[in-house]
């Protein structure tokens, strides 16, 4: 398995809340925004407070950054969800916590969504016993998750897994530690997703 390099801290500080782009270390007081809880700059601590439009483009562009996604793969999972029966915003959600480098990571199998990225661009990861290296597939109910044998005995994937054991992971996934496994149990809804977001705003934005 190649080494992983995690990106930069700096977004987190432009938003003002953890984004985990760093993964364990956002979780501990090394944490940039811990450090220093303001955006990064010489007027970071005096910039002007942001109102509507302002606020549903800051909105779209944090949602982006907690998934790692371009603006391009970001409004075709939107228009997705806009064509989908319900509502929009927390269709949206639903679908990209379904993505597989989402899952590796809220499972504890990598140190961020960038680390589960390239786990499964480098041909690690199975569903239901077949290899996927595409990272925005979603996963769909009773979907087993694992690796192949030769990455489940590597050591970099198994100190991952001992890193994140004591993790907690959301009711709609059953996570294995033993066989490095992930069963989707069930969709997530809005409840599940625990990230400081307001997908609404997005909404909004998209349909001005």
């Amino acid at each position: 398995m190649s080494r992983y390099r995690e990106p930069l801290c700096r977004l987190c500080r432009v938003e003002k809340t953890k984004l985990f782009l760093k993964g364990h270390k956002c979780l501990t007081d090394k944490c940039p925004v811990e450090r220093r809880a303001y955006a990064p700059g010489q007027h970071g601590r005096s910039r002007r407070r942001i109102l509507g439009y302002g606020l549903q483009l800051r909105e779209k562009q944090k949602m982006k950054r907690f998934y790692g996604m371009s603006e391009k793969q970001f409004r075709l999972f939107f228009e997705r969800a806009e064509r989908t029966k319900g509502i929009t915003g927390e269709i949206l959600l639903q679908m990209l916590e379904r993505r597989l480098d989402n899952l590796l990571y809220i499972a504890g199998y990598a140190h961020s969504r960038a680390h589960a990225r390239q786990l499964v661009t480098h041909g690690h990861v199975l569903v239901n016993s077949g290899r996927v290296a595409i990272p925005s597939f979603m996963v769909k109910a009773n979907d087993e998750i694992g690796f192949r044998p030769q990455s489940v005995k590597s050591e970099d994937l198994k100190a991952v897994a001992e890193a994140y054991a004591g993790k907690t992971v959301p009711g709609w996934i059953q996570v294995n530690r033993e066989n490095l496994t992930a069963r989707v149990m069930a969709l997530p809804t809005r409840a599940d997703v625990t990230l400081p977001v307001e997908e609404h705003m997005v909404v909004e934005l998209y349909s001005k």
